[in-house]
């Protein structure tokens, strides 16, 4: 009885606990697969009965001017982000992949890590070129003060939003995994090198000697990017708005509220802090039936079951040459596969295969006959198949999806191709080592399923009680460590160290001066004896 009490308990405070009604949220999103994030969020609030604005630039790819769910603020943009750009993104992929043919080399390398550099270098820019057409924007600066919002709601990766609030000097939450600067956990609470992971390390929390020294040169990889690429046009528009001392990485520390798109089940255990909420795999909900087209063709499978392959709402299209190579795998299998592919038919896809410009994924992962999936990576994707207990085939292409991999290979649930180096024997025979049943994939990624599914709260509930605690109090500052208004040399008690090694060095000095004067004193005195 008491168990289940403790279970039912957050549901009813959750359910008839105290709501902030008329709740007023300005929203900065940023855009892409972010914004699928984010409008989950936005919409269980506005069901919760708040009222959200929120700001987007008029180039925005994804974040649409007119909602029921929202009021919009657009703001005038001349030139779009580059991850705005379906054409850019595109092409930085195509180089990205082209670069790692020649992986192995230190030209390889230093060329993927300059095409990457380059392309955050712009976007950052832009971004902060946006701020300031906003900062100088009186008339719109001061429609959002008279607004009086109860908290500003943001991804930081790409950190206007973060400025924007404090400006405002509203409270922030934050809906994050990665910051502007690499993961975020990185900014806010103690990270060993020696089991925590660098963002595009590809390592995971067991690392031997060489790993660790690998570890280590990519956390300074992060600071460089960090100090001379992602935040010099955030800093200058700190010195130019904003008191003395101020920079971005010191207002994403103060926030009120960390909403971390992550979950322990995927995610190697770390240290944290009190006002980090866990909310991997909120997007997750349960299948709907499918299109009847597509439950025939499902069902036709029989007991083979489907394969489900999607690399995402971005990367949908693959060079020529590498969809030959999956079809002509897919075609060897005696299941059935369903697969997202744009662009040209290939020319050895096999009757079993059925190419979909879009398909519903999530339905799809939570179909009874759905034996694995095929996936690029990203995040949502991963807590989708999570959800729904289906091994993954990793293809992971850019950004943080070879991390992600890495995770899943050590839970046991996945294994991972270079889409590089692909052929049709590799290929098919990872597929038939994940769908066979006497091999482990299937029954640890259910295990995964279990424990995800095993918590006192929806991810998505918890969020929502954390951001009504949040306007409720007006902040969160009980939560929030002090350690970032500490300088570097306080925080890493260096100053105490060398307090300490200087009081040591004088009394060994001390010490040995005063044995020396003694040696130096009964040595004379034996002299004047002798003589």
């Amino acid at each position: 009885m008491v168990p289940f009490l403790l279970v039912l308990l957050p549901l009813l405070v959750l359910s008839v606990g105290p709501c902030c009604e008329g709740g007023r949220i300005l929203v900065y999103p940023v855009d892409g697969s972010h914004w699928v994030n984010m409008r989950i969020l936005v919409e269980a609030l506005h069901a919760r009965g708040h009222q959200l604005t929120v700001l987007r630039s008029s180039t925005s790819w994804y974040v649409s001017e007119h909602s029921p769910h929202y009021t919009s603020i657009t703001v005038l943009q001349a030139k779009p982000q580059n991850i705005e750009s379906h054409e850019f993104m595109t092409a930085f992929l195509r180089r990205s992949v082209e670069i790692r043919k020649g992986e192995g080399s230190l030209t390889a390398f230093f060329a993927y890590y300059i095409n990457l550099f380059h392309m955050v270098k712009e976007n950052q820019r832009v971004v902060a070129k946006l701020v300031v057409t906003m900062f100088e924007d009186h008339s719109l600066m001061r429609r959002l003060q008279d607004s009086q919002f109860d908290m500003v709601l943001t991804d930081p990766v790409f950190p206007a939003g973060v400025l924007v609030a404090h400006y405002l000097q509203l409270p922030l939450v934050l809906n994050v995994r990665w910051l502007f600067n690499g993961e975020g956990h990185f900014a806010l609470a103690p990270s060993p090198l020696s089991y925590i992971p660098q963002l595009f390390s590809r390592l995971s929390d067991r690392m031997d000697f060489i790993q660790r020294v690998s570890n280590f040169l990519y956390y300074g990889l992060s600071l460089y990017m960090y100090w001379f690429i992602s935040n010099p046009p955030f800093q200058a528009v700190c010195e130019q708005y904003f008191d003395s001392g101020v920079n971005v990485l010191s207002i994403i520390q103060g926030a009120d509220l960390w909403l971390m798109r992550a979950d322990f089940v995927f995610e190697f255990p770390r240290p944290t802090m009190p006002n980090v909420v866990y909310m991997g795999g909120f997007q997750c909900k349960p299948s709907q039936p499918l299109p009847a087209e597509l439950e025939e063709f499902v069902q036709s499978s029989g007991e083979h079951g489907v394969v489900i392959m999607s690399l995402g709402t971005l990367l949908g299209g693959l060079q020529p040459e590498l969809s030959e190579v999956i079809a002509s795998a897919f075609a060897r299998l005696p299941q059935k596969v369903v697969w997202r592919h744009l662009g040209e038919k290939p020319s050895t896809l096999g009757n079993n295969t059925l190419l979909l410009d879009w398909l519903p994924q999530n339905d799809l992962l939570g179909h009874p006959k759905t034996r694995a999936f095929v996936t690029h990576g990203g995040t949502n994707g991963i807590y989708e198949a999570i959800y729904h207990g289906v091994p993954i085939v990793g293809l992971p292409l850019i950004f943080d999806q070879f991390d992600n991999m890495v995770r899943l290979e050590a839970r046991g649930v996945a294994q991972v191709l270079e889409v590089t180096a692909l052929d049709v024997e590799s290929l098919t025979q990872t597929l038939l080592d994940v769908l066979d049943k006497k091999k482990p994939y299937r029954d640890n990624m259910h295990r995964l399923s279990k424990l995800h599914h095993d918590q006192p709260l929806k991810p998505i509930d918890s969020a929502i009680f954390w951001l009504e605690f949040v306007m409720r109090h007006k902040g969160a500052a009980h939560l929030r460590t002090e350690s970032y208004r500490m300088p570097w040399y306080a925080y890493h008690n260096v100053d105490v160290l060398a307090l300490l090694f200087t009081a040591a060095t004088t009394i060994l000095l001390f010490l040995w001066v005063t044995c020396k004067c003694l040696c130096w004193s009964l040595c004379r005195s034996r002299k004047v004896k002798l003589q």
